[in-house]
């Protein structure tokens, strides 16, 4: 638990339709979350397989006092030929948007990676119109490392994204 009463925990069967509603409603996801509609049943699939806690990927909910709010994810990425970092993100229902929910969150999630996996990095990367995710990242502790020009679809465009990333020694120090 933080000072904000939000915290992390593993994906339970109950969480699949809210999850499901996240990853393919529109209204739910958000502008720049949807991505279009996909395989309905994939989540499912990965709860069976893996409770969506394996060794390159994860997912864990968030709540704030039994609520659930959303969930984090991460997923092993490459950096180089013999090593990879983390790649985070969040998805939060409409109603937790703007509280600060979503940056304690990120913290957490973080702060979690790094003490049970011996990854140095954790990157993120947002739209360059997501304003408020930027702010999010950063008050989370991540730095904005550069934009990575028309890195991403969506609505039948390609986007700028900007990305984030903290370092292990990013926590030691503060």
């Amino acid at each position: 638990m933080t000072e904000t009463g939000v915290a992390l925990r593993p994906v339970s069967e109950e969480d699949l339709p809210m999850l499901e509603a996240l990853t393919n409603d529109p209204r739910a996801a958000g502008p720049f979350e949807w991505h279009g509609w996909h395989d309905p049943h994939f989540l499912r699939r990965r709860w069976a397989e893996t409770g969506m806690l394996a060794a390159d990927n994860g997912m864990l909910m968030i709540e704030l006092d039994g609520q659930r709010l959303g969930f984090v994810s991460w997923h092993k990425t490459r950096t180089g030929s013999t090593s990879y970092c983390w790649n985070a993100g969040l998805v939060l229902i409409p109603e937790a948007r703007g509280h600060g929910y979503g940056t304690e969150a990120q913290r957490l999630l973080v702060r979690y990676l790094f003490a049970h996996t011996q990854m140095n990095r954790v990157e993120a990367s947002t739209e360059a119109g997501n304003v408020a995710e930027q702010r999010s990242l950063v008050k989370a502790g991540f730095t904005r490392e550069g934009v990575l020009r028309g890195y991403g679809f969506r609505d039948g465009a390609w986007r700028d994204h900007v990305l984030y990333a903290v370092l292990r020694s990013d926590l030691e120090v503060g």
